[in-house]
């Protein structure tokens, strides 16, 4: 845009339209880095009502997905950091990560036992 102080304004406007419309939105905000240090030019999370941190991380040599609530505006909200798994059978959330430390800068140190994570489905990934 070119009055960049105008657009945190104008999506609080467009935010707040929906919402009386009763329109979910959904406001995505890319990272630059995909592991270790993450940053991003933009902060919106003051406009929106939840926010939620998809992370990627290494665990058993593979690539993995976490997820987990920074901001729920509607009262108490999950604090802990989950394995995400999406499949062809839809969408999975795992027990919490409380083997782990350091989920969140993509390079975690595992101190946990041996016994696999999110486990795999039958006759799928």
């Amino acid at each position: 845009m070119p009055q960049e102080q105008q657009l945190i304004l104008q999506m609080h406007e467009l935010l707040s339209y929906l919402s009386q419309q009763g329109v979910v939105t959904f406001l995505i905000n890319p990272q630059h880095g995909l592991v270790g240090t993450m940053s991003s030019n933009l902060n919106v999370s003051y406009v929106a009502d939840s926010v939620l941190l998809l992370r990627f991380f290494e665990a058993e040599g593979r690539i993995r997905k976490a997820i987990s609530v920074l901001k729920n505006r509607s009262g108490v909200h999950e604090d802990t950091i989950r394995e995400l798994r999406i499949d062809a059978g839809g969408i999975r959330v795992g027990e919490a990560l409380s083997a782990f430390r350091g989920v969140l800068t993509g390079t975690p140190e595992y101190i946990g036992s041996e016994k696999p994570l999110l486990e795999d489905r039958l006759g799928g990934a």
